[in-house]
């Protein structure tokens, strides 16, 4: 039997995760009638049936499940060969995938980024934000390289901190939380309404566990769907909330009509990158994460300034 061309299997598995051969065809850079033929003389190689297919769906055949999963590991394994050609020569040269949530994208990488360029100048990211559930799918699927997230994360996957983030409380500006100390403990928050993000935002998981030991009260009826809106939130009098320490020097105006409070002790979450445990380039994200905590070491200084 001849062999499929990895082409071939790369497009099985773009439309085995897409479902969609206009979704699959975007996300290799070729055309859909391309990425048809690709599909097809597949199947015409392997002799089976991999999709069924018309004009408003696409399922995968149960003996295309078994071909997706082998062709998807097939790939990791072609993934080590070409890692272990890389390791050998410059390392972090070329395309990676990188995936961000999103309360750390905008308020960290414009810090990150800079000392990543400088230290790696071949180095090629593309970045996608999402939220965590979604980037370690993606990275399990290998569709990532590396996730820059929140950690701990679960699943099978190695991980390297780069930085701690502290959290403060967020409250209408003369709200008497904040007016009145400079300050706040844990059990400041005591009955307090406190606004936090929808679920699916690991940040709300955070802030919430810090709002429950304090005794603050959830408004079930208000969630945000980003930290932007969730300041404007709080700006317009519906209650307070914990912001990233970064988030809120991005989002919060010195005189507005938000005011910031330090919590003590300080609680807050620890930023970090992950990666399959099974990826050949330990060495290479090891180095990254070097470089990332080295510019993220100066950065909540700058923030204080």
């Amino acid at each position: 039997m001849e062999r499929p061309t990895v082409r071939q299997l790369e497009s099985l598995v773009a439309v085995a995760d897409y479902l969609s051969f206009r979704k699959a065809a975007g996300a290799l850079g070729i055309s859909q009638p391309a990425l048809s033929a690709q599909v097809q003389a597949a199947e015409r190689r392997l002799g089976v049936q991999v999709f069924e297919r018309d004009r408003r769906s696409v399922l995968i055949t149960p003996a295309g499940e078994d071909v997706v999963g082998r062709a998807r590991a097939a790939l990791e394994a072609i993934d080590v060969v070409t890692d272990a050609a890389r390791r050998r020569g410059e390392p972090l040269v070329g395309l990676l995938r990188l995936g961000v949530i999103p309360t750390i994208a905008p308020y960290w990488l414009p810090a990150l980024l800079p000392a990543v360029r400088k230290r790696f100048p071949k180095l090629e990211l593309s970045l996608r934000e999402d939220q965590t559930v979604r980037l370690l799918a993606q990275l399990a699927a290998g569709q990532l390289e590396l996730a820059l997230l929140a950690l701990p994360v679960p699943g099978d996957f190695t991980t390297a901190a780069i930085a701690r983030e502290s959290f403060v409380v967020a409250a209408p500006r003369g709200a008497p939380i904040v007016h009145t100390r400079k300050r706040l403990t844990e059990r400041d928050l005591e009955d307090q309404t406190v606004l936090l993000l929808e679920d699916g935002h690991c940040l709300r998981d955070q802030a919430l566990a810090v709002c429950e030991r304090g005794g603050a009260v959830e408004s079930v009826e208000l969630r945000a769907t980003s930290l932007p809106t969730l300041v404007q939130m709080v700006a317009g009098g519906l209650g307070l909330t914990l912001l990233p320490e970064a988030a809120a020097a991005a989002l919060v105006q010195p005189r507005g009509q938000v005011e910031l409070a330090p919590l003590e002790p300080k609680p807050g979450r620890t930023l970090g990158l992950a990666w399959r445990t099974s990826s050949g380039r330990l060495r290479e994200f090891r180095l990254l994460a070097e470089v990332l905590r080295a510019a993220a070491d100066a950065f909540p200084a700058r923030l204080r300034r």
